[in-house]
């Protein structure tokens, strides 16, 4: 068996793309279970964000994965496998490992040392658990990539400054306006992670708003964002009410999942009151003609990948340190993998030639019928002695090899020499 992972991010497709092959969080339960349904599929954890659709998965045959993986992604998404087959990233056995890693610290994110990422990898590795599609293999890969994503953060600067996608779109707002925004009214449709991290930013900043308003589907889930905000300037409305709210938006922040836009050109009937609008969401929660509109100025996640790499700065030492960090915790992960492979032979040699001695003594026990208890326990024992004395050269290489390449090839001549 083997470790692959096979998924589509904005590193290698259009965001448009990554809208149509988002998959709403209510389906990722049947996402794993129909996965690990499948007949070259052991165990999964399937990961679903903004800019990330993936699949980590133990494996019997390469090919047979892939295909059953990017059938069950074209079910879920009703793409055709066609439309995203050549924007797939596929990474095998040991690259699974750098790949998963190097997304928990942050390096693969639209903002470097994001720490939203980790909470993330952590739901997705939790429903897994609790879905029963994480086997000890992939739990152990993505705890380990957890933990070194976590030291990243704390031995690294790469988190200084904006650490989070959220405050990105925070001062991608602040910069557009500037001091328009002082005493102005903010929408923000959504009350998840990303919405409540918008709405903290920019409820601290010294510009100072007068009113941030949270519109989402589920009023229960707003309420508990704006009870954890703890901010008298915030207040709750119905998604359905939209149109009421824009109306008198400076700013309006999209960051919710939704199968279509919730806020379209007519919602802002015929007002001419100057509104930036920044989307986050995937896909995306503002209709494409609201951009026609001469005084509305929109920014999402592209301008956002822009402005960062613009204000990376001095933070790129960071980034090449956390890739040294990544590739130390990576070779540590893969060094203790392969001696618990080792382990493993080395126990199942044992458990084999025991297996033999106890079946042949069983076997010619009427040779024996002739010997007192105490002479048959002498013949056992010497057996035994000889077995051990033939085993013990192999299981000292075994060991003293583990963690090694050559370790792996010495595991794998043993199990095909003793059938294991």
């Amino acid at each position: 068996m083997a470790l692959i992972s096979v998924g589509i991010d904005h590193e290698h497709a259009s965001l448009d793309l990554l809208e149509r092959a988002t998959v709403p969080e209510h389906e990722w339960t049947k996402m794993l279970r129909t996965l690990v349904s499948h007949r070259n599929i052991h165990e999964a954890v399937f990961v679903s964000t903004c800019l990330r659709t993936e699949v980590v998965a133990v494996i019997d045959r390469f090919h047979g994965a892939i295909d059953e993986i990017t059938e069950t992604l074209a079910d879920a998404t009703g793409l055709a496998p066609e439309q995203f087959a050549d924007h797939l990233s596929v990474y095998f056995d040991h690259d699974v490992a750098t790949h998963l890693f190097s997304v928990a610290a942050g390096l693969n994110s639209v903002v470097p040392g994001e720490f939203e990422i980790l909470g993330q990898l952590r739901r997705a590795l939790e429903l897994a658990v609790d879905e029963q599609s994480a086997g000890g293999e992939v739990t152990e890969l993505f705890t380990r990539a957890l933990a070194s994503g976590r030291r990243v953060r704390a031995e690294t600067a790469i988190a200084r400054g904006t650490t989070s996608f959220a405050q990105a779109a925070a001062s991608a707002a602040l910069d557009e306006l500037g001091e328009d925004l002082r005493g102005a009214h903010v929408v923000v449709l959504g009350a998840g992670q990303i919405a409540g991290g918008v709405a903290r930013s920019l409820l601290s900043a010294p510009v100072g708003v007068a009113r941030v308003t949270l519109l989402n589907r589920s009023p229960e889930r707003a309420e508990r964002l704006r009870l954890e905000l703890a901010d008298q300037r915030v207040e709750v409305g119905p998604l359905g009410e939209v149109a009421r709210y824009v109306a008198t938006a400076r700013l309006i922040v999209g960051a919710l999942e939704a199968p279509a836009p919730v806020l379209s050109r007519r919602d802002l009937g015929d007002s001419t009151r100057t509104t930036l609008i920044v989307d986050l969401a995937v896909p995306r929660a503002v209709s494409s003609d609201v951009g026609e509109l001469a005084h509305v100025r929109r920014v999402d996640i592209s301008d956002l990948q822009s402005r960062v790499a613009r204000a990376l700065g001095d933070r790129r030492e960071s980034v090449v340190a956390a890739q040294a960090i990544v590739a130390s915790d990576v070779e540590r992960f893969l060094a203790d993998q392969r001696a618990r492979g080792a382990a493993v032979v080395v126990r199942e040699l044992r458990e084999r030639f025991d297996d033999i001695v106890a079946s042949e003594l069983v076997r010619r026990g009427n040779d024996l019928a002739s010997l007192n208890e105490r002479e048959r326990e002498v013949v056992a024992s010497l057996v035994r002695s000889v077995v051990a004395k033939i085993a013990h050269r192999p299981t000292v290489a075994l060991k003293e090899a583990a963690g090694t390449d050559q370790g792996i090839r010495l595991s794998e001549a043993t199990r095909n020499l003793f059938d294991l």
